[in-house]
């Protein structure tokens, strides 16, 4: 039976794609659909910056954000910086803040760094190698783009077998970024600790949380507000976008975990 029948249980609209090593291995519904990704959109962003710094563009610890913050602070949620504006809570690299300015300051830093809209980086050296063809960028670094699921499946592809990063850069971008670090995860209330990578959460042991108890610590991803995720578990060399025609809910709260256990109990190695 396919893992993906329990798209019905969301009760709206939802469509899903799931992944391995050689391809695409089951879809259903409208992946074809444009859909805004909302804070998806961070992992697109991180991945520029670590392509970025690959190229010995910017440095991760370059100085960005708030007094004693870095690029790396901004791009994992550890400068301090207030969810939507650019006070502070406290000093940089003391608690993860979950912050949609942090990454936007953090696309500016590269913007300045790079001498380019942050948009036309993202296109040229991520979605254009990618084949991302629908990829939608027409908002903030942080929140602003939509696209397709099959386009998001491509970036997903990438991150379950680099081609475009080398080994480290693929490291930095994917491990947890000061790993000790407690915080609140957006619809899932106080971790502890709330890793996250570059633009990317970092499931480690979080609990409730959105992805399946199959899934490994190692485990990286993000979900939008909008009703749009994805997961890339490289223990079980396996990922799974979804997309749905409905905010974030309670629905998917208790359907997420449960779909990403019955792919990985259906397609894990």
């Amino acid at each position: 039976m396919s893992a993906l029948h329990l798209l019905d249980d969301f009760g709206f609209e939802a469509a899903a794609i799931v992944l391995g090593p050689s391809g695409e291995r089951e879809r259903r519904g409208e992946v074809d659909r444009v859909r805004p990704w909302r804070s998806v959109t961070k992992a697109l962003t991180g991945f520029g910056a670590a392509i970025a710094a690959q190229e010995g563009r910017v440095g991760l610890d370059d100085a960005a954000g708030p007094p004693g913050s870095t690029l790396r602070h901004l791009l994992s949620h550890a400068s301090g910086y207030f969810y939507e504006s650019a006070g502070t809570l406290q000093a940089p690299g003391l608690r993860r803040h979950y912050s949609n300015y942090g990454i936007d300051e953090a696309a500016r830093h590269l913007e300045r760094a790079l001498g380019c809209d942050i948009a036309d980086w993202i296109r040229d050296r991520v979605a254009g190698p990618l084949g991302m063809t629908g990829l939608i960028w027409d908002g903030s670094p942080s929140v602003g783009a939509g696209g397709p699921l099959t386009d998001l499946a491509r970036f997903a592809a990438e991150l379950l077998r680099p081609t475009l990063l080398e080994e480290q850069w693929s490291r930095e971008l994917t491990g947890a970024q000061f790993p000790e670090l407690v915080g609140i995860m957006p619809g899932f209330g106080k971790q502890s600790p709330n890793p996250f990578g570059l633009g990317l959460e970092v499931r480690g042991t979080k609990s409730p949380h959105w992805t399946g108890s199959r899934n490994s610590e190692r485990t990286v991803g993000h979900f939008g507000m909008r009703g749009t995720a994805f997961w890339v578990d490289p223990v079980a060399d396996l990922a799974l976008v979804v997309g749905t025609s409905h905010d974030f809910c309670d629905a998917h709260r208790e359907v997420m975990p449960r779909l990403a256990d019955a792919v990985l109990e259906r397609h894990a190695r």
